[in-house]
């Protein structure tokens, strides 16, 4: 069997890809029939695949270690390659949406690629290349940077992953310190920072004005692929968030002040949420693992498959180290049908949201992997945030695996938590909306306006006098911001979706359990709106749907003696 690593990697030929793409496309035009243009849009699709493949290999070998220098060669020709495949694949979208026989081609292929299609065009142009060139650079220049964290703490060098248990500490003094090590490393960078996010700002804007938008909020929207909802919409969700769930944030803020027995609750108190400490797993990641194989053989027939196929091929990096990047993804290697995922474990709690929120995302993929569309293997990204977060809390009844006697105090924190997480996610939106409708705004001016957007959505932050934190510097930390702009809010309106599966697997687990895989199987054959309907769910934009998942989640959490856990 090939595992990940022999999976191999070859330098796309670009010049070579570009003449063979344009042939392919000289016939797709001069074809006199829908199959003869099917044949070809399997050709390109193939094409696709193998750009794709090299791509990502690339791009995972290179997250995995920062200091191999042959893969971050190979990253930043992608970086500089990419906006050139991105002509490439609009000139076929070009085609496809103009062809005579598109009703066949509908037929066929499913409406949604002509509406990924149109979205595409819309937000390209040639004229962009060396802007995107740039954009692309830009967002490596962030992540390397995040990478490169060396920390001193504790007697040991840490990266910011690793520091993170520390900011769990039940000795409230070594919460503060890690809180304060871990924003040193960016105040220290803060003029790196600063840099890096003004040309990226600046940039984008001057993709929108390339492109002919008045600003870069629209492209963004387009390159997410927003079908079938606005930025108006998206404001009234983020509303609807201001008057639901701010309110009921507080209060769990207030009772976690109380269960840990601090007045007042400061920022490098809410990573605490029980005096003797919070849930952990109960081993080291290779147990994590096989509980993980357990409880996805005894969740469905089709999750078994899924797990096993991942670890026989060794399709997961998850724990931290040292010149590895932070954070967490999955991806799609197109050409092994392989989904990968990419983490950081680090002894929190937060290892099994990932075997699960991550494996989400993974077990789709994999799910609509046969789907025969390359651009449905994944839907677009509010969608594919359904299905992580939904798994996180498919898999409740198996968290004894890992938590122990500790299984409730997990529960409830990732309860609560995906309700916090929420006045945050739409604060990181409207900041966004912000800075790119302000372009010429200072860092400064950059870092006013998300304070106040923490006074109106996240009031009872409190950050202690902590000079970098305090100037409104924290959000230099979320890598979409820099990376994938206007992504965070997808989080958002999965979670409201996500929690709607919370509620049904309760009432209805096996009906609920169907649905999921059906939404899962579907992959991006169909806009957000569609697949929400699909899996027979309530649309976060719909007046009332916040409503009525927060009524049974208070009722739960009213319901827990969170003191006594």
């Amino acid at each position: 069997m090939v595992t990940f690593k022999d999976y191999k990697y070859i330098r796309p030929d670009l010049p070579a890809l570009r003449e063979k793409w344009r042939s392919l496309l000289s016939e797709f035009g001069q074809a006199t029939s829908a199959d003869d243009q099917n044949r070809i849009i399997e050709e390109l699709n193939k094409l696709s695949d193998d750009y794709s493949t090299q791509s990502n290999l690339a791009f995972i070998r290179a997250s995995i270690d920062t200091n191999d220098e042959f893969y971050q060669e190979e990253r930043d020709y992608f970086d500089e390659i990419g906006p050139e495949f991105d002509e490439l694949n609009t000139e076929y979208y070009k085609a496809l949406v103009s062809s005579p026989y598109r009703e066949d081609l509908e037929a066929r292929w499913g409406t949604q690629l002509f509406a990924i299609a149109d979205q595409s065009i819309r937000s390209f142009s040639p004229e962009a290349i060396p802007l995107l060139q740039k954009e692309n650079r830009l967002s490596s220049e962030y992540s390397k940077l995040t990478a490169s964290a060396q920390i001193e703490f504790d007697g040991k060098t840490l990266t910011l992953a690793q520091l993170v248990p520390y900011t769990q500490s039940t000795d409230r003094a070594i919460r503060k310190q890690a809180v304060e090590a871990t924003f040193g490393f960016y105040a220290e960078h803060e003029e790196q920072f600063n840099d890096i996010y003004d040309r990226l700002v600046k940039v984008r804007h001057e993709i929108a004005l390339t492109l002919g938008y008045k600003d870069f909020v629209e492209v963004g929207f387009l390159r997410m692929n927003r079908i079938g909802y606005d930025r108006d919409m998206v404001k009234n969700f983020r509303d609807q968030v201001k008057e639901h769930i701010v309110p009921l944030a507080t209060k769990l803020f207030e009772r976690q002040a109380t269960r840990i027995g601090v007045d007042p609750l400061f920022f490098h108190d809410e990573g605490l949420n029980f005096t003797d400490g919070n849930a952990k797993p109960a081993g080291p990641p290779e147990w994590i693992l096989e509980n993980g194989k357990k409880m996805y053989d005894e969740l469905s027939p089709e999750t078994s498959e899924f797990f096993h196929f991942m670890m026989e091929r060794e399709l997961m990096d998850l724990e931290a180290k040292k010149g590895k990047e932070g954070g967490g993804y999955c991806t799609f290697i197109d050409d092994y049908q392989s989904p990968f995922i990419f983490s950081n474990f680090n002894g929190t709690s937060h290892d099994i949201d990932v075997l699960t929120h991550e494996a989400g995302h993974a077990f789709q993929v994999y799910a609509s992997r046969n789907i025969g569309v390359p651009e449905y293997i994944w839907p677009t990204t509010e969608a594919a945030e359904i299905h992580s977060m939904s798994m996180e809390f498919f898999t409740w009844p198996w968290m004894e695996l890992f938590f122990k006697d500790e299984t409730e105090k997990y529960k409830f924190t990732h309860l609560s938590s995906a309700l916090l997480f929420l006045p945050y996610g739409v604060a990181v939106d409207e900041f966004q909306q912000i800075v790119y409708e302000k372009p010429e705004m200072t860092p400064a001016e950059r870092k006013q306006a998300w304070k106040s957007l923490e006074e109106k959505y996240l009031p009872h932050r409190n950050y202690d006098g902590i000079p970098f934190l305090e100037a409104g510097g924290i959000w230099q930390r979320q890598s979409h911001i820099y990376e994938v702009p206007f992504y965070y809010i997808d989080y958002c309106l999965a979670q409201i979706c996500a929690l709607q599966f919370w509620k049904r697997s309760r009432e209805e687990r096996e009906a609920a359990w169907n649905d999921y895989l059906r939404l899962c199987r579907l992959g991006g054959s169909q806009a957000f709106p569609e697949l929400v309907k699909a899996a027979n769910l309530m649309s976060p934009f719909e007046d009332g749907c916040i409503e009525s998942v927060v009524g049974p989640i208070t009722e739960w959490l009213d319901a827990v003696d969170d003191r006594a856990l």
